[in-house]
């Protein structure tokens, strides 16, 4: 996981992300990662980045067929996981999942705006 939110860190400062923009992307970069590790048995996982049009959009795919779609949940306040897609939806301005494009798989995706400054 530190190498993945490492590399997407480097990115984003590179590209002159805000430091709010960094925060919430890697915030959201290790809630989707942690949900592939948790949740699939998938021996594939590959993150993308991008920014354009004012959005930095952040991508999770994983190889695993599932039957049922991420989903956000409302955990009881004593259990100790169960908010990171809660959490993903509060720091982006849209989020979602769809099929990926080549085998079985799927993307969770989510924007968040890119103000330029640098990345901290």
């Amino acid at each position: 996981m530190s190498t993945i939110r490492a590399a997407v860190f480097e990115r984003l400062r590179a590209w002159g992300v805000s430091a709010q923009v960094c925060d919430d992307a890697l915030l959201v970069v290790s809630e989707l990662v942690t949900n592939v590790i948790t949740h699939t048995v998938s021996d594939h996982l590959e993150c993308r980045l991008s920014v354009g049009a004012g959005l930095l959009h952040l991508e999770v795919e994983d190889q695993v067929r599932a039957r049922t779609l991420p989903a956000p949940r409302t955990p009881d306040p004593d259990e100790h996981c169960g908010r990171g897609l809660l959490l993903v939806g509060a720091v982006s301005s849209a989020w979602g999942v769809r099929d990926a494009p080549h085998g079985p798989g799927r993307i969770v995706w989510a924007e968040l705006p890119s103000r330029t400054e640098e990345c901290h």
